[in-house]
């Protein structure tokens, strides 16, 4: 079963404010979906998006 969670909860793991997070979700630089006019989000996929950047080595990151 998916662990969603909100905007707040995924910047306080990446370590990113709120709106940082709002940004690259509206951009889709990470996964995330609308419920009426709030961002969610799935966190395995956030996880697996973390994981896929570390095995992808060094120098490989989200553009701000």
């Amino acid at each position: 079963m998916a662990n969603i969670v909100t905007a707040k909860e995924v910047g306080q793991f990446l370590k990113l404010t709120d709106s940082t997070i709002y940004k690259l979700a509206a951009t889709g630089e990470i996964p995330g979906f609308k419920v009426g006019k709030s961002w969610r989000f799935d966190m395995e996929e956030i996880i697996r998006m973390v994981d896929n950047l570390k095995a992808a080595g060094a120098g490989t990151h989200i553009k701000f």
